[in-house]
């Protein structure tokens, strides 16, 4: 069955700006203030002001995509790439509070900022931390387990850090616990982060450093009391709409306002050769009430840490293995005959189709992805074909992990922003498990 919607263009790049709920006290000595209850985030796009066009805003978002793809040899891997997050927040580091601007992303865990003195920092907006003007700056011993739970590590002066990003940007710096303020009054205390004082590579620029929202320890989902976190993003029209994050206690709170009847709700699975993604099993995929002709083999997560398939917020687009893109590529232009197909990858995606000069509104194909757990999650149209009425085109939001459109083995999968909007989007750290929930996000 085919579902109309009106030509519009998909966006999805975030900056966060930060509201919370009122603090209470824990018992928890990681985190203080907010802990138990945890913060609301407002989420608004990156690219929304400027001149550019719906597509050239694609293109860019196709451009970010493609970096957090790292292909050797027959092996294909998806690394986090610093800067590449869709999404910014605002805070404010130590006592008294200095703000700064950080990079959200779902794919690493370490919490870091540039201080002072830096012997290689990037320039950024606000002024780089100076942890001898703050009370409450203390640093992480060696023997504590977070310091245990960094993957490069040293005490030659406290505990070092280093942390490589698949772009091959670097930061290091010193392991601490400092006071984080949010929304300028609530207050979360002794959070352990990385103090940055020599950084490397071009994949910063976005911010004054990044927080993860990883399923590892040094995380800040992980460091809350109860760690779990959601999303609800809106479709974006190229309107002022905003989209929610939630993290701790409160992130599946909403979802009693919006019901679960249609909840789906599949098992996360862990990948030793990537611990801080969010790994999923998909088993297949149907277009309409056609299963593609692809072995779940294309999906699977091998011994050697590739394939599989992640949920990533930082990413706009959805990536499939070769094998199942080609698949979908074809059974699309067959389903969707009546239009005619363009594959120049003049707008920079693989597949798009010529629109009839007088069109408001087409009609696509339903997508299902089959999840693990007999988890059945439907896609409208609207979440994996982008249109733009402007330059008469309607195209794939999707690519190919394989390095090409057809064929290739091995390439891992990534479940990108685009095909969760409209979703209530809940990462549960300790039932192992993400639910997706249809919502009107504009109403959250």
């Amino acid at each position: 069955m085919a579902y109309p919607f009106p030509l519009l263009m998909l966006w999805i790049a975030m900056v966060v700006s930060v509201s919370t709920f009122p603090a209470t006290s824990t018992s928890r000595n990681s985190l203080g203030g907010f802990a138990r209850k945890g913060f609301r985030a407002t989420l608004r796009r990156v690219d929304s002001g400027g001149n550019l066009t719906g597509l050239e805003r694609l293109s860019r978002a196709a451009s970010r995509g493609a970096h957090r793809l790292s292909v050797a040899g027959t092996e294909v891997e998806s690394r986090v790439r610093a800067g590449s997050g869709e999404f910014l927040v605002e805070m404010s580091i130590g006592t008294p509070p200095a703000p700064f601007e950080a990079i959200v992303d779902t794919g690493s865990d370490l919490i870091w900022t540039q201080c002072k003195p830096c012997r290689l920092c990037f320039p950024q907006r606000t002024p780089v931390f100076d942890p001898e003007k703050s009370s409450s700056f203390s640093r992480l011993p060696c023997s504590s387990n977070l310091c245990s739970a960094l993957p490069v590590s040293s005490c030659a002066g406290g505990c070092e850090y280093t942390y490589s990003y698949g772009d091959y940007s670097t930061t290091q710096g010193v392991m601490a616990t400092e006071v984080f303020t949010f929304d300028g009054n609530v207050t979360a205390g002794k959070v352990a982060f990385g103090c940055s004082r020599d950084n490397e590579g071009s994949g910063f620029s976005q911010g004054s450093g990044l927080v993860g929202l990883g399923r590892g320890p040094l995380s800040l989902v992980s460091q809350l009391e109860e760690p779990k976190f959601s999303y609800c993003l809106t479709a974006i029209d190229g309107g002022g709409s905003t989209s929610t994050l939630l993290m701790g206690a409160i992130a599946g709170g909403e979802e009693d306002k919006i019901g679960n009847s249609k909840k789906v709700t599949t098992p996360l699975v862990r990948n030793p050769s990537q611990p801080s993604f969010y790994y999923i099993t998909l088993e297949g995929i149907s277009l309409g009430r056609t299963r593609l002709p692809v072995a779940e083999t294309a999906f699977k997560l091998n011994s050697d840490g590739s394939g599989g398939t992640i949920v990533d917020s930082g990413t706009t687009l959805t990536y499939l293995n070769g094998e199942a893109f080609g698949a979908l590529k074809e059974e699309l232009k067959r389903q969707m005959g009546h239009l005619a197909a363009d594959e120049s990858g003049a707008t920079g995606l693989d597949l798009c189709f010529r629109l009839p000069p007088d069109a408001e509104e087409i009609a696509v194909p339903k997508l299902t992805l089959h999840l693990g757990g007999g988890a059945d999650l439907e896609l409208p149209g609207e979440n994996y074909v982008v249109a733009d009425k402007s330059y008469g085109v309607a195209c794939l939001a999707m690519g190919s992990s394989s390095g090409g459109g057809g064929g290739g083995e091995g390439g891992m999968s990534i479940i990108g922003n685009i095909q969760q909007q409209n979703m209530m989007v809940i990462h549960d750290l300790v039932k192992d498990s993400i639910s997706f929930v249809p919502t009107n996000c504009d109403h959250i």
